[in-house]
């Protein structure tokens, strides 16, 4: 493993601990009194079901956002391997013994982007038609991507986001080899 990529890792590492902080704040907020997460996305959410142990969401580019106004953290990995993107309707199950199951159960329509990968502000971007498009780190380890690369990304066609989600690396050119 190189050093970039165990400083991806444990940058990846911290951004899922510090997603599970702020979300446990926000229940101990709530339960202490205070105030919901408030999101674009939670007036899309307010129809959803929800029962004691199955809440359906809006993912917004990092959590699920429930018809209560909760945010529940969506494990980047997960996130990352099924491509999601802001507008997605997710489903949680919480298992008997505690664990959090996500799935995608209504997917927003798309529409694919090229554009090359940046890291500005301790965050990768995607820079594609003039605008930039925040991505998950584990997006980009799982394609052993580097700032420079060319990629594909999937936004939600009807919506603007600061989000997308990272669909391919694409080749690198013959003049950008010879560049290396």
């Amino acid at each position: 493993m190189t050093d970039l990529s165990k400083l991806a890792a444990i940058k990846e590492m911290i951004d899922t601990a510090e997603t599970s902080i702020n979300s446990a704040k926000q229940i101990l907020s709530e339960m202490l009194g205070g105030k919901t997460v408030k999101s674009e996305y939670t007036a899309a959410a307010k129809n959803l079901k929800m029962t004691e142990n199955i809440i359906e969401g809006i993912f917004d580019g990092q959590n699920m956002i429930s018809p209560d106004k909760r945010a529940y953290p969506v494990p980047a990995n997960y996130a990352s391997k099924s491509k999601l993107v802001p507008g997605d309707v997710l489903k949680l199950t919480i298992q008997p013994d505690g664990t959090f199951l996500y799935k995608q159960i209504g997917p927003t329509e798309r529409k694919t982007l090229i554009g090359r990968l940046g890291f500005d502000d301790n965050q990768y971007k995607v820079i594609a038609e003039g605008k930039a498009y925040k991505v998950l780190l584990a997006s980009v380890t799982y394609f052993h991507a580097e700032a420079g690369d060319k990629v594909t990304i999937v936004v939600p066609a009807k919506k603007e986001s600061e989000w997308a989600a990272i669909e391919n690396l694409l080749p690198k050119e013959e003049s950008e080899e010879k560049e290396e």
